[in-house]
């Protein structure tokens, strides 16, 4: 694992906590640096503060996307939508702003990590009936168009996707797209199935492809 933050008690705290779960922890304190650990060490996540002192941490997460898909997971001061979503849309797997508590923290490197064991070897294209979801590009096509989501939409679409046929409990979506303290949640899953099914499948009101198990939870079907 590769911690990226400029402030030395932070990076002290990460290791500490990290190594004591068993992690092997290498750290940099700037961007440049962190792009020669990442290249020479091949951590298996990356987290990344965006706050750097030499080039903004988005340089870092699209260096890093040019020849890894490693999950990089921000952690961040900034807490405004715009900053979220650059780094989203730069490539970051997940978003924790500071302060932050270190059980939100473990449990989103947690999700990171086993999406990313998932994700080796499988297929980066998944094609449904109706539309194409491109893992590896993070893009969706229906009849050839691009159809545009939300992180948040994509973030539940990618986790539904890679475990396409299986059934994904409430809770386990709601803890990897929101985080630990959403686990009850289940309204929010409501609202943004909804829209991912106005945008996906041919007939929103009976979906074919994004089915409700009632009460459990949620599966993809091709």
């Amino acid at each position: 694992m590769l911690v990226v933050d400029d402030e030395p008690q932070i990076v002290r705290a990460l290791r500490i906590n990290l190594s004591a779960r068993g992690y092997s922890v290498l750290t940099a304190h700037d961007g440049t640096t962190a792009l020669k650990a990442a290249a020479e060490g091949k951590p298996d996540v990356v987290v990344l503060d965006l706050g750097l002192p030499d080039v903004d941490g988005t340089e870092v997460i699209a260096g890093l996307r040019g020849w890894t898909s490693v999950p990089i997971i921000v952690l961040s001061a900034r807490t405004d939508s715009s900053d979220k979503v650059e780094a989203l849309d730069a490539g970051a797997d997940d978003y924790v702003t500071k302060p932050f508590g270190m059980d939100e923290l473990l449990a989103r490197l947690r999700a990171a990590v086993r999406r990313s064991a998932v994700a080796e070897g499988e297929d980066a294209v998944v094609e449904t009936a109706s539309f194409t979801v491109d893992l590896a590009a993070k893009k969706v096509l229906r009849e050839g168009e691009e159809v545009h989501l939300t992180p948040t939409e994509w973030g539940l679409l990618e986790i539904l996707a890679r475990n396409r046929g299986r059934l994904v409990a409430q809770k386990q979506l709601l803890q990897e797209v929101w985080g630990p303290q959403y686990a009850k949640e289940t309204h929010y899953l409501r609202v943004y199935l909804a829209q991912l099914r106005r945008k996906l499948e041919p007939e929103p009101s009976h979906p074919r492809h994004l089915v409700t198990e009632p009460g459990m939870g949620y599966r993809f079907e091709l």
